[in-house]
């Protein structure tokens, strides 16, 4: 009977903060909109992404090249579609300690992302590249 009152105690201990309910479109919406967020993996910077109104977003690897896309929430989870890819590109955002942390889950062993920075200046985009 000691251990089944100790399991229940361990069952109503708060999971670490990966565990909780990632954001949904609403929330995920006030925190995001009219933002640049800079985003990074563990050890390196990974990509900026501004969130713009009606749910439309412009990314960037950082190099200068943006593309245009557009954000929903299907399940618990935000996906992108973006000008050059109409594959949905879901992910599970949640608040951790230091900003959003973001896990791509079109495969979750590959990417975690987290919230290096944030600003309401817009992201610099390079103009079309012209032949001669």
């Amino acid at each position: 009977m000691k251990h089944i009152a100790l399991a229940l105690v361990f069952l109503l201990v708060p999971l670490p903060a990966l565990a909780q309910d990632s954001l949904d479109a609403g929330e995920f919406d006030a925190y995001t909109r009219g933002k640049t967020f800079y985003y990074g993996t563990e050890s390196e910077p990974y990509g900026a992404e501004e969130y713009l109104p009606n749910r439309r977003v412009r990314w960037s690897f950082l190099d200068g090249k943006c593309k245009a896309g557009r954000w929903y929430q299907q399940n618990d989870q935000i996906c992108f579609v973006y000008e050059d890819n109409p594959t949905p590109q879901c992910w599970s955002f949640y608040k951790g300690p230091d900003g959003l942390v973001a896990r791509f889950e079109n495969d979750p062993a590959q990417t975690t992302l987290y919230e290096v920075e944030q600003s309401t200046e817009p992201m610099t985009c390079l103009g079309p590249e012209v032949g001669v």
